[in-house]
């Protein structure tokens, strides 16, 4: 029995899925059967029903996961311990974030981060909202950054980041010629949406909200592709304003501000309240709410 081989068990148990813990893993999913099978045999009993369709913990399984998880903690606490009696901290630090927040608001942070502490490795995965705060509360990611509001009482919330949801359409667009419209001047136009998410969400309650029928003509799951399909005219859509801020630069696309309300868009660092901090955690979070403190004063419009 080895740590891969607890972890992969952990990503089958939480996912209900062999084929997810194995993207998650990066291994292929006969690997991951292989590795579970060595697990089982190991310790004498089934742990997962494969029956019926669907993978469930089996009694024994529930009964492991706990020393599963106890295991990962142990190890983890012990590598954060001897980084701690460096005098470089060392080890590793993962965190959670979106496609958008990966791209647009933490690359100067991890850039700094590495800068100060290269002997700790820095690991990013992208995912939603959802995923995210589920990784922080299982303790598989150090942190994550995700949009307000969060009210989950095992977490510590940061507000880091200002944002808000602006237009965006092709330059050659009639909304591009406006320096704002509203909501039901843009519900006119087909619109590019996020396939979910905070974002999505927001807008539904608007339209709901103020009786529009707008007209979908795409939804996705990347705002990086979504900014794509809407400078080819496919439609427009709602985005973060620091999200389209090089695309305007480059005159890839307009932004129009949305007259009649303010949709905000504020990001906040979270982690666990009774999570050990390592120094390289300290730092980072230090790293983090100094350099983008300047947000913070500008309101997200610099």
């Amino acid at each position: 029995m080895d740590f891969d081989q607890i972890a992969s068990f952990l990503e089958v148990a939480r996912g209900s899925s062999f084929s997810r813990a194995a993207e998650r893993r990066f291994r292929t999913q006969p690997a991951i059967s292989s590795q579970i099978r060595t697990l089982e045999e190991e310790v004498g009993a089934k742990l997962l029903d494969r029956s019926g369709g669907r993978v469930s913990l089996t009694a024994s399984g529930k009964l492991f996961l706990q020393y599963a998880e106890a295991a990962l903690a142990s190890r983890k606490a012990v590598i954060a311990a001897m980084a701690e009696n460096e005098r470089e901290p060392r080890g590793e630090i993962v965190v959670g974030a979106n496609e958008g927040t990966c791209l647009h608001i933490l690359p100067e942070v991890f850039a700094e981060f590495r800068k100060k502490y290269p002997a700790v490795a820095v690991n990013i995965q992208r995912s939603d909202y959802a995923k995210i705060l589920q990784s922080v509360l299982d303790n598989t990611v150090d942190f994550g950054v995700v949009s307000l509001p969060v009210t989950h009482s095992r977490l510590t919330v940061v507000l880091i980041h200002r944002d808000e949801l602006v237009i965006i359409a092709p330059t050659t667009h009639p909304l591009a010629r406006a320096k704002s419209a509203t909501v039901a001047e843009v519900a006119k136009f087909p619109l590019v949406v996020p396939k979910a998410g905070h974002t999505r969400d927001a807008l539904q309650a608007l339209f709901r909200e103020r009786r529009l029928k707008p007209r979908f003509s795409m939804e996705l799951d990347s705002s990086e592709l979504l900014k794509r399909f809407v400078a080819a005219g496919v439609g427009v859509g709602f985005i973060a304003r620091s999200n389209v801020e090089e695309d305007v630069r480059a005159n890839f696309l307009a932004t129009i501000s949305i007259s009649d309300l303010t949709i905000r868009r504020d990001l906040a660092l979270i982690f666990r309240k009774d999570k050990a901090l390592s120094r390289a955690a300290r730092a980072f979070i230090e790293i983090t709410t100094r350099l983008k403190a300047v947000d913070l004063l500008a309101g997200g419009k610099r």
